[in-house]
C-alpha cells in the first residue's frame, strides 16, 4: 500500500497534475480537457487579432501618408491660383505627388491584403473585411465573433469603377473636363474667369477629399484601438481559464512533496 501511494505521489510531482487521467476524477478531467481545447482556440483568435491589427495599421499608415501628399497637392493648387505663376511647372510637382499617391495605394499591403487600393470587380472582393475576435462555448454550441471593417468607406483607389476617395471623378463647371485628385491637370489653365473658377473648384474638391480621408483614418484608428483592447482581453481570458483549469486538476506541489517524504519514511520503516 505504501509503495502504491508512493508511485501515485511521484506521478503527481512529475506531471504536476492531481487529475491526469479520467480515472482520477472523470468530471474534472472532462471539464479540463474541454477548457484546454477552448484555450487553444483562443490562442488562434489572439493570433488572428494580431494579424488583423497589423493589416489595419498598414492601411492606416497608407491613408495617413496619402493625406500628407494630398495636402501638398492642395497647397500647389492654391499657389497656382495666383495670376502670373507658371502653372505647367506647378503641374510637374503635382504629377510627382500623384505618382506618390498611387505608389502608397499599391504598396500598402500586409499578408496579401490591400484595403486602400482595391478592385471591386474581382471575384473574391468583399466590401466588408472581418477579423476573428472571439471564441465562446454555450449550451447551444460554439460561436465565433468578428470585428468588421467597411473597406468601401476607406479605399483610396478602386480600379473597377473609380469610386475611391482619390480616383472618384468630378467635372469642371466651365471647362467640362473630368478629373480626380490623382489625375487633375492644371497646366492648360489660363487666367480667364472660367479657368480660374475651374481651378477653385479643383481646390474645393481636393479639400473635400482630405476631409473624407481624415474621417477614414479616424475610423481605422478607432477599429485598431478596439482590436488591441480585444487582444488584451483574450490574453487575460486565456490566463483566467488556465488558472481555473489549474484549480481543478493541478497538484499542490508543497503538499505532494511533504507526502512523498512521509511515504519514503514509511517505506524505510
Amino acid at each position: 500500500a505504501t509503495i502504491r501511494k508512493l508511485d501515485e505521489t511521484q506521478t503527481r510531482i512529475s506531471t504536476g497534475l492531481r487529475v491526469g487521467k479520467a480515472e482520477d476524477n472523470a468530471a474534472y478531467w472532462s471539464i479540463a480537457t474541454t477548457m484546454r481545447s477552448d484555450n487553444g482556440a483562443l490562442s488562434t483568435v489572439k493570433d488572428a487579432l494580431g494579424l488583423g491589427s497589423a493589416t489595419i495599421d498598414v492601411a492606416y499608415t497608407g491613408v495617413n501618408s496619402a493625406i500628407d501628399a494630398v495636402k501638398e497637392i492642395k497647397n500647389k493648387l492654391v499657389a497656382a491660383r495666383q495670376p502670373g505663376v507658371d502653372r505647367s511647372k506647378i503641374q510637374s510637382e503635382i504629377l510627382e505627388l500623384q505618382r506618390q499617391l498611387k505608389s502608397i495605394g499599391s504598396t500598402s499591403v500586409f499578408s496579401g491584403e490591400n484595403w486602400i487600393s482595391v478592385d471591386s470587380s474581382a471575384p473574391d472582393y468583399a466590401s466588408t473585411k472581418t477579423i476573428v475576435a472571439s471564441f465562446s462555448r454555450a449550451s447551444t454550441g460554439i460561436s465565433i465573433g468578428t470585428i468588421a471593417v467597411d473597406v468601401a468607406t476607406i479605399k483610396l483607389f478602386d480600379s473597377a469603377d473609380q469610386s475611391g476617395l482619390l480616383d472618384s471623378q468630378d467635372t469642371t463647371a466651365n471647362g467640362g473636363a473630368s478629373y480626380s485628385v490623382s489625375t487633375l491637370d492644371i497646366s492648360g489653365l489660363t487666367n480667364n474667369d472660367n479657368d480660374v473658377k475651374d481651378l477653385e473648384q479643383m481646390i474645393a474638391w481636393v479639400d473635400t477629399s482630405i476631409t473624407k480621408m481624415t474621417s477614414s483614418a479616424a475610423s481605422l484608428g478607432a477599429v485598431k484601438q478596439r482590436v488591441n483592447l480585444q487582444k488584451d482581453f483574450v490574453s487575460a481570458l486565456m490566463d483566467a481559464i488556465t488558472r481555473g483549469v489549474g484549480a481543478l486538476v493541478d497538484a499542490d506541489m508543497n503538499e505532494e512533496s511533504t507526502k512523498l517524504q512521509a511515504l519514503q519514511v514509511q517505506q524505510q520503516l
